[in-house]
Protein backbone atom coordinates (compact mmCIF):
# COMPACT_ATOMS: atom_id res chain seq x y z
CA UNK A 1 0.00 0.00 0.00
CA UNK A 2 1.29 3.13 -0.60
CA UNK A 3 1.77 5.71 1.82
CA UNK A 4 1.13 9.53 1.97
CA UNK A 5 4.34 11.49 1.88
CA UNK A 6 3.81 14.87 3.61
CA UNK A 7 6.70 17.44 3.94
CA UNK A 8 7.38 18.38 7.40
CA UNK A 9 9.07 20.90 8.95
CA UNK A 10 10.83 18.11 11.71
CA UNK A 11 11.97 14.58 11.00
CA UNK A 12 9.24 12.16 10.63
CA UNK A 13 9.16 9.87 13.25
CA UNK A 14 6.50 7.70 12.84
CA UNK A 15 3.50 7.74 10.56
CA UNK A 16 1.08 5.68 12.36
CA UNK A 17 2.27 5.21 15.91
CA UNK A 18 0.52 3.00 18.02
CA UNK A 19 -1.39 4.17 21.23
CA UNK A 20 0.72 2.79 24.07
CA UNK A 21 3.78 4.60 21.96
CA UNK A 22 1.94 7.73 21.88
CA UNK A 23 0.87 8.12 25.50
CA UNK A 24 4.29 6.78 26.37
CA UNK A 25 6.53 9.38 24.99
CA UNK A 26 3.59 12.14 26.04
CA UNK A 27 5.89 15.18 27.62
CA UNK A 28 5.13 16.76 30.71
CA UNK A 29 3.39 19.84 28.64
CA UNK A 30 0.69 17.22 27.48
CA UNK A 31 -0.66 16.44 30.58
CA UNK A 32 -0.60 20.06 31.62
CA UNK A 33 -3.04 20.44 28.70
CA UNK A 34 -5.16 17.54 29.68
CA UNK A 35 -5.47 18.93 33.15
CA UNK A 36 -6.07 22.02 31.89
CA UNK A 37 -8.45 20.96 29.50
CA UNK A 38 -10.50 18.67 32.20
CA UNK A 39 -10.58 21.66 34.82
CA UNK A 40 -11.81 24.11 31.99
CA UNK A 41 -15.06 22.83 30.98
CA UNK A 42 -16.88 22.41 34.40
CA UNK A 43 -15.49 26.00 35.17
CA UNK A 44 -16.66 27.43 32.25
CA UNK A 45 -20.47 25.65 33.10
CA UNK A 46 -19.55 27.10 36.66
CA UNK A 47 -19.77 30.36 35.22
CA UNK A 48 -22.48 30.05 32.87
CA UNK A 49 -24.29 29.04 36.03
CA UNK A 50 -23.55 32.04 38.26
CA UNK A 51 -25.11 34.60 34.48
CA UNK A 52 -28.01 32.05 35.01
CA UNK A 53 -30.74 34.07 36.21
CA UNK A 54 -33.27 30.71 37.14
CA UNK A 55 -30.91 29.33 39.90
CA UNK A 56 -31.88 25.63 38.55
CA UNK A 57 -29.80 22.94 40.41
CA UNK A 58 -26.82 21.76 37.80
CA UNK A 59 -24.57 19.45 39.82
CA UNK A 60 -25.44 16.63 37.30
CA UNK A 61 -24.32 19.21 34.57
CA UNK A 62 -20.80 19.50 36.81
CA UNK A 63 -20.46 15.80 36.54
CA UNK A 64 -20.97 15.53 33.18
CA UNK A 65 -18.80 18.37 32.26
CA UNK A 66 -15.85 17.17 34.12
CA UNK A 67 -16.44 14.08 32.22
CA UNK A 68 -16.11 15.55 29.17
CA UNK A 69 -13.60 17.68 29.64
CA UNK A 70 -11.67 14.91 30.85
CA UNK A 71 -12.10 13.20 27.84
CA UNK A 72 -11.46 16.20 25.47
CA UNK A 73 -8.74 17.13 27.35
CA UNK A 74 -6.91 13.29 26.81
CA UNK A 75 -7.90 13.79 22.66
CA UNK A 76 -5.71 17.02 22.82
CA UNK A 77 -2.95 15.88 24.68
CA UNK A 78 -2.85 13.05 22.43
CA UNK A 79 -3.38 14.47 19.12
CA UNK A 80 -0.52 17.24 20.26
CA UNK A 81 1.98 13.81 21.10
CA UNK A 82 0.90 12.65 17.54
CA UNK A 83 1.93 15.65 15.87
CA UNK A 84 5.79 15.24 17.34
CA UNK A 85 5.67 11.47 15.84
CA UNK A 86 4.76 12.82 12.47
CA UNK A 87 6.88 16.11 12.29
CA UNK A 88 4.52 18.71 12.45
CA UNK A 89 6.06 20.11 15.95
CA UNK A 90 9.32 19.87 17.26
CA UNK A 91 10.45 16.78 18.24
CA UNK A 92 13.65 15.99 19.09
CA UNK A 93 13.55 14.47 22.32
CA UNK A 94 11.12 11.87 20.89
CA UNK A 95 13.36 11.52 17.94
CA UNK A 96 15.96 10.43 20.66
CA UNK A 97 13.66 7.92 22.45
CA UNK A 98 12.46 6.61 19.51
CA UNK A 99 16.52 5.40 17.99
CA UNK A 100 17.13 4.32 21.13
CA UNK A 101 13.80 2.06 21.49
CA UNK A 102 14.09 0.75 18.38
CA UNK A 103 17.80 0.41 17.81
CA UNK A 104 17.76 -1.62 21.13
CA UNK A 105 14.65 -3.84 19.67
CA UNK A 106 16.75 -4.22 16.61
CA UNK A 107 20.10 -5.44 18.11
CA UNK A 108 17.91 -7.72 20.31
CA UNK A 109 16.51 -8.87 17.15
CA UNK A 110 12.81 -8.43 17.58
CA UNK A 111 10.44 -6.85 14.98
CA UNK A 112 10.65 -2.95 15.49
CA UNK A 113 7.06 -2.38 15.80
CA UNK A 114 6.54 -5.11 18.14
CA UNK A 115 4.45 -8.87 16.79
CA UNK A 116 1.09 -9.03 16.06
CA UNK A 117 -0.84 -12.16 15.88
CA UNK A 118 -3.13 -10.90 13.11
CA UNK A 119 -3.02 -11.97 9.77
CA UNK A 120 -1.29 -9.32 6.75
CA UNK A 121 -4.69 -8.15 5.50
CA UNK A 122 -5.86 -7.17 9.17
CA UNK A 123 -2.79 -5.52 9.77
CA UNK A 124 -3.10 -3.14 5.94
CA UNK A 125 -6.50 -3.09 7.21
CA UNK A 126 -5.72 -1.26 10.38
CA UNK A 127 -3.13 0.67 8.96
CA UNK A 128 -5.46 2.30 6.63
CA UNK A 129 -8.13 2.70 9.20
CA UNK A 130 -5.61 4.51 12.03
CA UNK A 131 -3.15 6.37 9.82
CA UNK A 132 -3.72 10.20 10.72
CA UNK A 133 -6.85 9.25 12.55
CA UNK A 134 -5.86 11.91 15.28
CA UNK A 135 -7.08 14.38 12.53
CA UNK A 136 -11.04 13.29 12.71
CA UNK A 137 -10.91 12.70 16.76
CA UNK A 138 -13.85 15.16 16.50
CA UNK A 139 -15.90 13.15 14.45
CA UNK A 140 -14.53 9.79 15.41
CA UNK A 141 -12.07 8.90 17.99
CA UNK A 142 -9.67 6.48 16.34
CA UNK A 143 -6.24 4.82 17.86
CA UNK A 144 -3.54 2.19 16.65
CA UNK A 145 -3.87 -0.83 18.83
CA UNK A 146 -2.76 -3.20 16.07
CA UNK A 147 0.75 -3.56 15.46
CA UNK A 148 1.92 -3.28 11.46
CA UNK A 149 5.23 -2.90 9.68
CA UNK A 150 3.66 0.15 7.92
CA UNK A 151 5.46 3.61 9.63
CA UNK A 152 6.39 5.57 6.75
CA UNK A 153 10.33 5.49 7.71
CA UNK A 154 13.32 3.60 6.87
CA UNK A 155 13.78 0.25 9.45
CA UNK A 156 17.25 -0.34 8.49
CA UNK A 157 18.55 3.14 9.89
CA UNK A 158 18.04 1.34 13.41
CA UNK A 159 19.26 -1.78 12.04
CA UNK A 160 22.30 -0.05 10.91
CA UNK A 161 22.89 1.82 14.24
CA UNK A 162 22.27 -1.48 16.47
CA UNK A 163 25.36 -3.39 14.26
CA UNK A 164 27.55 0.00 14.58
CA UNK A 165 26.79 -0.63 18.49
CA UNK A 166 28.02 -3.93 18.28
CA UNK A 167 31.10 -3.77 16.38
Amino acid sequence: MPQKVVDTPYPLIDADPHAGRVLRYMRPSDFAAWGVLTAAFPTALYLWDLADPLKLPRRMSFRVGGVAGFLGGFLFAYQRSSFRFWGWSENKREEEMDFAELSQRAKEGKPLYGESPQPEWVQNAAYSNSVFSQLKFAAFPWFNLVNHPHHGTDPNKYKAASSEESS
